[in-house]
């Protein structure tokens, strides 16, 4: 059993390395082509470019772990079983169960490395990245997150924004303006902040505090335009979504609203995928044990593999669409996060039944 574990390892790894290099360099294609189109900003040049696409190969490869350890699993079944290799174990006595626990231990390393790449590697990668990109850009706004919310620094005025919603509207915005000597000329505080065109926003639910050499003065109005360089995609780099935050800064944030009696349903929907999403990987390969039935009147090798494709994008697709439902509806975070783990494994435990009554 162990030189079949060994073996196995061996021809397993070797397929996911193929299929994760097909795969990185199909989203790097792709991202450079994105990129492409935002050439010429500033000093944001064909190597600014190339080394983005290399900072974000880490999120990548995070993101596509279960998909590519489902396809290249698929594959060296596969072709192990094409040439009655497997045939050949299963005769010399080694059973379904044997096969199954020679599989999880060769995909704990994975689990592992998934886990490493998702906390340590991929989210400061990805903030360096956005953060190469920014200063390539010449961006004009410089900021820093804290627990109060974001401060963003624009010529003169100092702005903080507690909020930022997902259709890149901003809740209780601050706008502390400063005169060249940095005096305070005015704050002007705002429910909300609605993104127009360019430069230009605007406010509802303004209450603005001038002071001048006769004292201060209150302003209250319902709608105001508030012209800033700030815009909503410097925000979405530097508030990080929580798909891309490391479980303990979600663990972290997630304490810090719920002491201000915020919402947390959708952080803590992300930290238990976080925590659970590595484990996906020992459910994959389990999913790809019954392909090993291999017979050419169903489809052959290239059959094998485009139903693991769909089996494993769908895990990924569904498993984004699930969690975002159950972050609007306020479902459990841990079923909102394990649920599509859930369902494959019992898929892949019945397709194992289905394979051995076989």
């Amino acid at each position: 059993m162990r030189l079949l574990t060994r073996y196995l390892r061996r021809e397993i790894y070797s397929s996911i390395a193929l299929v994760f290099a097909a795969l990185i360099m199909l989203f790097a294609l792709l991202d450079l082509i994105n990129e492409l189109s935002s050439m010429g900003r500033g000093d944001y040049r064909l190597g600014y470019v190339l080394l983005f696409v290399i900072l974000t190969i880490p999120g990548h490869i995070y993101e596509l772990f279960p998909v590519a350890v489902l396809i290249g699993t698929i594959f060296a079944m596969v072709q192990m079983a094409a040439n009655s290799e497997l045939t050949v174990y299963r005769c010399s006595g080694v059973s379904l169960k044997q096969m199954m626990v020679a599989l999880l231990k060769i995909g704990l390393p994975l689990v592992v490395l998934s886990f490493v790449c998702g906390e340590i590697v991929a989210p400061p990668s990805e903030r360096m990245a956005q953060q190469l990109r920014m200063k390539a850009q010449n961006a004009k706004v410089s900021v820093k997150e804290f627990r109060s919310g974001v401060w963003a620094k624009d010529e003169h005025s100092f702005i903080n924004v507690k909020s930022v919603l997902p259709d890149t509207s901003l809740l209780d915005v601050s706008i502390y303006e400063f005169d060249e000597q940095y005096h305070l000329r005015s704050i002007t505080t705002a429910e909300r902040a609605l993104y127009q065109e360019e430069t230009r926003w605007q406010l509802d639910g303004v209450r603005q505090t001038r002071f001048d050499k006769q004292g201060a003065s209150v302003d209250n109005r319902p709608l105001a335009e508030w012209r800033s360089t700030l815009n909503p995609d410097i925000l979405s780099v530097l508030l990080v979504v929580p798909e891309q935050m490391s479980a303990w800064n979600l663990y972290q944030y997630t304490g810090h609203l719920r002491e201000n009696h915020q919402k947390t349903a959708r952080y803590e929907i992300a930290m238990w995928n976080k925590l659970v999403y590595p484990f996906a990987v020992l459910v994959m390969m389990l999913l790809a044990l019954p392909f090993s039935a291999y017979q050419r009147r169903e489809g052959g090798i290239s059959g094998k593999i485009f139903m693991g494709i769909l089996l494993g994008l769908s895990f990924h697709f569904i498993g984004r669409l699930f969690a975002n439902v159950g972050a609007l509806n306020d479902w459990s975070p841990v079923l909102s996060a394990t649920a599509m783990s859930w369902l494959y494994l019992a898929l892949a435990m019945g397709m194992l039944w289905r394979t051995e009554r076989r």
